[in-house]
């Protein structure tokens, strides 16, 4: 129930959450009661519905400040970026941007601008676009309403949601990203989100490469969509490809 409601992107009646879950209504409404009781889940009483609680908001604090995620992806990253030779970094979504929360870089590799705690433009980076492509269509046209939402660093990517959406179907029909200097001239970067249990992106892997570079780039998606998949599996997510 916690896992359904924390999909939903506001507070659903009880009849609701007792299909999505299939529990008969009674056991729906007493379990909602309990969690409800111990701060979980808040009942929104004059709209009839229900909505996660400040004791969720808590439980999430809690995992940000633990930092699970990079700890349990800071290892598959070493082994990507060891066995391409080539910088990666782990990013998540953060408003219309994306966060950058690990950054490994190649020996005797140039320097990138994705250091740790940098935020960059979702949709011009392969990183922001490879999670962008999971999320469903309503959310993105939450995200990017209008043409104002289209920032640009070098006079290229998306600059409509028209073209934004055209560019993540690509992306889901790939099954993965790609960026070409939209944010830094000379460098192309692959990426491949990560998928939580309810089949939602969490992060993404992602390798930056120099373009002119003589780079496999068969050879990177593959390793790096086999790097998304390993931390998916260790979350308990669920790989499947996103109804839309």
């Amino acid at each position: 129930m916690l896992s359904y409601l924390a999909t939903q992107p506001e507070p659903v009646p009880l009849g609701v959450i007792a299909r999505a879950t299939a529990m008969p209504r009674s056991s729906a409404y007493q379990l909602v009661n309990v969690m409800v009781a111990e701060g979980f889940v808040t009942h929104v009483e004059d709209e009839h519905r229900y909505g996660l609680g400040v004791a969720a908001f808590e439980v999430g604090s809690g995992y940000t400040r633990q930092a699970p995620l990079q700890r349990l992806a800071r290892r598959p990253l070493v082994e990507l970026v060891d066995g391409l030779g080539e910088s990666g970094h782990l990013a998540a979504l953060h408003g219309t941007d994306v966060l950058y929360l690990l950054e490994e870089r190649a020996a005797g590799r140039p320097s990138l601008v994705t250091d740790v705690g940098v935020r960059l433009p979702a949709h011009l980076t392969a990183s922001g676009r490879a999670i962008l492509s999971r999320l469903p269509k309503a959310q993105v046209r939450a995200l990017f309403p209008d043409t104002s939402a289209f920032v640009s660093r070098r006079g290229g990517g998306p600059t409509s949601l028209s073209a934004l959406s055209s560019l993540l179907a690509e992306t889901r029909q790939r099954g993965h990203a790609t960026e070409e200097g939209d944010v830094t001239a000379g460098f192309s970067s692959i990426a491949v989100p990560v998928v939580d249990p309810a089949g939602l992106p969490l992060a993404a892997f992602a390798v930056t490469y120099e373009t002119d570079a003589p780079v496999d780039v068969a050879d990177v998606v593959r390793r790096v969509t086999a790097t998304a998949h390993t931390l998916t599996t260790r979350i308990g997510g669920r790989w499947s490809v996103p109804r839309r």
